[in-house]
């Protein structure tokens, strides 16, 4: 079994520090995502993070289901895509998982959404239910015993500052893109003084960027490593859980096989973002408009412009 380190949630649950994320880079993926978590399993994950959006809870359920792993060694992750029937969704993220319950389920974005798909209201104050409305209806459902854990996912300083002004249950954890080039520094010493874990998804960005840099090329050579070792155990070491994709059996060994790193190691890669032009998101929903999904930046309270990049002097 692969030694993997936990954090513990401000409810108390026990969050394993390396997942396997399930977004397939589309929707769906079917039989390969079983294969991958059956592989995940036997390797010594214990951690699995999907969504409704990803078309894959049934799949995901079903390795988890065959491999006969006790469900209480298991932490699952699903996030809510309807925000409009929040107790219907839930119910139906659980037929198609077809297990007991749900460790943590996160509001996937704060923008609306329904069951038809992504239809995002012009900005937050036209939304109906509002983001806030959405996440009180997700803390009923922590009375079912169905799910023992709520959070959110893609959500700011900005929106985390709204929701826990009106909120009963702080989420235990935010989600959100998080790597070298855009280390949330700002976000995360707010989550920690609020007692929200912060998650980890895309947390390579783009594995090539990082295994050509210098910084992680050195690491990774000095202690014979791969880059993405590297990449992943700087984050846990920051104290970020983080959910990597693969379906390369080796590369998923090789992603819970962290090393430690050293404080000038640390160091060196919190220090990445800061040089000419690697302060950015790595990933695609960015639109030349400067919105994601239908919400400016400014709605989202994003410190990006165009293309996801952080403005110059931040």
């Amino acid at each position: 079994m692969a030694n993997i380190p936990t954090f513990t949630l401000n409810d108390g649950s026990k969050l394993p520090a390396v997942g396997m994320g399930c977004w397939m880079g589309e929707p769906g993926g079917g039989k390969r995502v079983t294969e991958m978590c059956r592989k995940a399993l036997k390797n010594g994950y214990r951690h699995f993070d999907t969504a409704a959006g990803y078309e894959n809870e049934k799949f995901v359920g079903d390795a988890i289901r065959a491999s006969g792993i006790p469900r209480n060694e298991i932490f699952l992750t699903t996030k809510l895509h309807d925000h409009i029937h929040v107790q219907q969704a839930f119910e139906d993220s659980l037929r198609l998982l077809d297990l007991e319950y749900i460790d943590l389920y996160l509001m996937h974005w704060p923008q609306y959404t329904d069951s038809a798909g992504c239809k995002f209201t012009p900005g937050p104050d036209e939304q109906n239910p509002t983001f806030v409305e959405t996440y009180m209806e997700m803390e009923k459902l922590l009375a079912t015993g169905k799910v023992k854990s709520i959070g959110v996912s893609n959500f700011s300083i900005k929106t985390l500052t709204t929701l826990l002004a009106s909120c009963t249950v702080v989420p235990a954890v935010n989600q959100v893109e998080l790597h070298p080039c855009l280390p949330q520094d700002d976000l995360k010493a707010f989550c920690d003084s609020k007692g929200i874990h912060l998650t980890a998804y895309s947390p390579f960005g783009n594995i090539a960027l990082f295994a050509e840099n210098p910084i992680i090329k050195s690491i990774a050579a000095r202690l014979d490593i791969t880059p993405a070792q590297a990449v992943l155990a700087w984050a846990v070491q920051r104290g970020t859980s983080v959910v990597p994709k693969s379906e390369n059996e080796g590369r998923m060994v090789a992603n819970i096989t962290l090393p430690t790193l050293s404080a000038g190691d640390i160091s060196q890669i919190n220090s990445m973002h800061t040089h000419p032009g690697m302060h950015k998101s790595l990933l695609e929903y960015h639109n030349d408009d400067g919105t994601v999904f239908g919400w400016s930046y400014e709605w989202l309270g994003w410190n990006l412009t165009k293309g996801g990049v952080v403005p110059e002097g931040h």
